[in-house]
């Protein structure tokens, strides 16, 4: 949530926000830079999960009718795109699927420099990177705990794959969500009135400041959480919730304990994971991390309401994971945290990464090495995304914290 969003001004048009997203990248990669598609460009890899189970994975698009969207007055349902990751029975035959799809690595590739000014306006083919799940593939018929996940303010979900594909492999149910509006791009799997195939984010600057924007979008993303936990109570019980009536992957339902559900995010998203918690009795822990628990201070200088989470604490274990180079210094994390922390008897623990910088718990944690080893994002900007931890610590690091909290509490 330390990026560089802004919520985008009342009755400003898609094509507009669009059009000054491109500008913005545009500026960043016009210093004689290449097309990020162009030839030669740089394919990054994410790296491979570790446990025993090969992962499938599919898309769910899901529409909820009783909600319109916040940020599209013309859009008279909440739309969420959602993928699931889950242990795999067979995978052979089943092609591994792309971290994102073309139309959004395209947008992605465009918007992104502009929300991360380190990284680079062009020379990474952002599509060409593979998942290491397999689209499609028979889930193995057994009931498994259910994980949802949401992103960092105006991150894609696909940003949080490694670590999903983690949880995956050693037997987990994984949803990722992308809050739309919210997210920098997401691809839909057919058109609707009032919005395009790939729909960018709103923002243009940080949520924080904003207060009003910062409460619609915690309170949408919680919304969504619970209206997706609902899409998997219904997937298990036999019923496909796909708006577009795409066809299941084989025991993908069979494959979901509804029962043992559980929630983690980042930035934004742990803030929604941790509120969503404490809101809906369905889920059994939840891992935030690196989100604040108060809103931001209406009055600068002054203190940001706590969520009830922090004021009433928590009943259920909820995992608290920061990095010293960020949520140690940000003193509305620390005091929110310590609201959190001070309940006698909650079941909340803090964890802290050393060397470590705000993106460290995405994808970014393995990305950016790559593109700092390919001359394309200098040590600075990648330490400033997401420290100096190497990756061969940082992403078994934070896999390993998430992992092991669900392993203990949703076993």
């Amino acid at each position: 949530m330390s990026s560089s969003f802004t919520h985008r001004a009342a009755g400003a048009t898609r094509r507009t926000v669009t059009k000054s997203a491109l500008l913005g990248a545009a500026l960043l990669a016009g210093a004689g830079g290449v097309p990020a598609r162009a030839a030669g460009a740089l394919a990054v890899r994410l790296p491979a999960p570790t446990g025993p189970y090969p992962v499938g994975v599919t898309t769910l698009y899901l529409v909820d009718r009783s909600r319109p969207d916040p940020w599209e007055p013309g859009i008279p349902v909440r739309e969420v795109m959602a993928t699931v990751y889950y242990p795999a029975r067979d995978v052979r035959g089943y092609p591994r699927a792309p971290q994102m799809t073309g139309g959004a690595a395209e947008l992605f590739a465009e918007i992104a420099p502009a929300t991360h000014p380190g990284l680079p306006g062009a020379g990474v083919d952002w599509a060409a990177t593979l998942s290491h799940g397999h689209a499609g593939a028979p889930a193995r018929p057994v009931r498994r705990p259910v994980l949802l996940y949401s992103p960092g303010g105006g991150d894609p979900r696909t940003l949080g794959t490694a670590v999903a594909e983690e949880l995956a492999a050693h037997g987990h149910v994984v949803v990722t969500v992308d809050h739309l509006g919210d997210a920098c791009a997401v691809a839909f799997p057919r058109a609707m009135t009032g919005r395009e195939m790939v729909r960018p984010t709103v923002f243009r600057g940080d949520p924080r400041r904003d207060p009003a924007a910062f409460r619609t979008m915690v309170a949408t993303r919680i919304a969504d959480l619970r209206f997706v936990l609902d899409q998997v109570e219904a997937l298990a019980g036999g019923e496909n919730p796909d708006a577009a009536g795409r066809a299941l992957p084989e025991h993908l339902g069979r494959a979901l304990d509804p029962r043992r559900m559980g929630v983690y995010g980042h930035s934004a998203g742990g803030t929604a994971a941790a509120q969503a918690l404490y809101e809906d009795r369905r889920l059994a822990a939840a891992v935030d991390l690196e989100g604040y628990l108060n809103h931001p201070p209406e009055v600068p200088g002054g203190d940001g309401e706590l969520f009830p989470v922090a004021r009433y604490g928590a009943d259920r274990p909820l995992l608290l994971v920061d990095t010293d180079g960020f949520g140690a210094r940000d003193e509305d994390m620390r005091r929110s945290w310590a609201a959190a922390l001070g309940h006698p008897g909650a079941p909340v623990v803090r964890r802290r990464l050393g060397d470590a910088a705000h993106w460290v718990f995405t994808d970014y944690a393995a990305l950016a090495p790559q593109l700092q080893s390919a001359g394309l994002m200098t040590a600075e900007a990648r330490a400033a995304l997401v420290g100096a931890l190497p990756p061969a610590r940082s992403v078994p690091a934070v896999r390993g914290l998430v992992r092991a909290f669900f392993a203990r509490h949703l076993p």
